[in-house]
C-alpha cells in the first residue's frame, strides 16, 4: 500500500518534469524569435518550475522511505523542505523577470512575431492548467505537500501565461510595445504572493505546527465514542512531517483496568484513527484515574495559592 502511494507520487511529479521542459524549451524559442519580455520571463517561470518539479520529484521519492535509526520518526519533512525550497526559487523567478523587465523598459525593445506568441502562451495555459488539475488531484489523495507546492507552481503558470496573453494581444490591437515589460512586472508581483503562501505553508510544518482543527475533533471523538472503556483523555498533541501524521495522547483509565485490557483499548483506538487519518503514527499513554484525580488536585491547589496570592497584592494597605 505504502509502495503504491509512493508510485503515485513520483509518477506525477515525473509529469510534471517532462511537461516543464518541453514548455521551457518552446518558450525559450519563441521568446527569442520574438523578442518579447514576458514571453521570455514565462521561460525563466517556467524553467523554475522545472527545477521544482526535479526537486518535488527527488524529495517525493524519498519522504516515503520507512524509519530508520537515524530518522525514528521517518523522512516525511522532506516534502516540506521541498516546498520551501520550491518557495525560494520563484522568488528568485520573481527577482529575475522584474529586472529584465526594466530592462526593456529602458531599451524598448520592439517584439516580432506576435501572432506566434499568442499561439504559444494559449498552449502553455491549456497545457498547464491540466497537468496542474492533476497535481493537485494526486497532492489530495496523496496528502503530499511536495505535488502540492508543484501543482501552485504551475497554477501560478497559468495566471502569468494569461497575464502575458492579454499583453501581448493588446499589443497586437493597438501597437503599444509598453504594455509586454508591464505585463512582466505584473507576473513577478503575482508569482511573489505565491511564493509568500508557499513559504508560510512549508514552515508550520517544519516548525511542528498542530494539525487542522477538524482532524483534532475527529480524534477527540473516536476517543469520546469509547467513553465505557476510557474515563476522558488530556495532552492530545499533533504534528505532520510530509504526508506523515503524528499523534499522541494521555488516556485515563479507572484504576482496576487490566494492564492487557488497557492494551487492547489502545489498539483499538490507533487502528481507528489510522482508518480516520490514513498515515498516521499514533501513541497513547494510559493513566489511572487515581493518579489524574491526584494531578488534577494538586493543580487546582496551585491555581488556589495563586489567585490568593494575587488577591492579597491587590488589597489596599490598612
Amino acid at each position: 500500500m505504502m509502495r503504491s502511494h509512493g508510485r503515485r507520487k513520483e509518477a506525477a511529479a515525473a509529469l510534471s518534469i517532462f511537461s516543464n521542459l518541453f514548455l521551457v524549451v518552446l518558450k525559450l524559442l519563441v521568446g527569442t524569435l520574438t523578442s518579447s519580455v514576458s514571453v521570455l520571463s514565462e521561460a525563466a517561470h517556467s524553467g523554475i518550475d522545472l527545477v521544482a518539479s526535479g526537486i518535488a520529484y527527488l524529495s517525493v521519492q524519498r519522504a516515503d522511505r520507512p524509519a530508520d535509526r537515524r530518522h525514528a520518526y521517518g523522512h516525511g519533512k522532506i516534502e516540506n523542505i521541498s516546498g520551501a525550497l520550491e518557495a525560494l526559487l520563484i522568488f528568485v523567478a520573481a527577482l529575475l523577470i522584474m529586472h529584465e523587465a526594466a530592462n526593456r523598459l529602458i531599451l524598448k525593445v520592439p517584439i516580432r512575431s506576435l501572432d506566434l506568441g499568442i499561439a504559444v502562451m494559449a498552449f502553455s495555459i491549456v497545457a498547464n492548467l491540466i497537468i496542474s488539475w492533476y497535481l493537485f488531484k494526486m497532492a489530495r489523495e496523496t496528502d503530499s505537500m511536495a505535488l502540492e507546492a508543484d501543482a501552485q507552481h504551475l497554477l501560478t503558470d497559468v495566471y502569468t501565461s494569461v497575464g502575458v496573453l492579454v499583453g501581448l494581444l493588446l499589443i497586437r490591437a493597438t501597437g503599444i510595445f509598453l504594455f509586454d515589460p508591464l505585463i512582466a512586472l505584473g507576473v513577478a508581483a503575482l508569482i511573489t504572493v505565491t511564493a509568500f503562501r508557499l513559504t508560510w505553508k512549508s514552515l508550520g510544518a517544519l516548525m511542528d505546527a498542530k494539525l487542522p482543527d477538524a482532524e483534532e475533533e475527529i480524534v477527540a471523538n473516536i476517543v469520546q465514542d469509547h467513553s465505557s472503556q476510557a474515563m476522558e483523555f488530556h495532552n492530545l498533541r499533533t504534528r505532520k512531517a510530509g504526508s506523515h501524521r503524528h499523534i499522541d495522547l494521555h488516556l485515563v483509565v479507572q484504576k482496576d483496568t487490566h494492564v492487557e485490557d488497557a492494551h487492547q483499548l489502545c489498539d483499538h483506538l490507533e487502528e481507528e484513527i489510522r482508518a480516520a487519518l490514513p498515515r498516521s503514527t499514533v501513541n497513547i499513554h494510559i493513566e489511572p484515574d487515581s493518579v489524574f484525580d491526584r494531578r488534577r488536585k494538586d493543580q487546582a491547589e496551585v491555581q488556589e495559592r495563586a489567585g490568593a496570592s494575587g488577591q492579597d497584592d491587590q488589597a489596599p494597605p490598612s
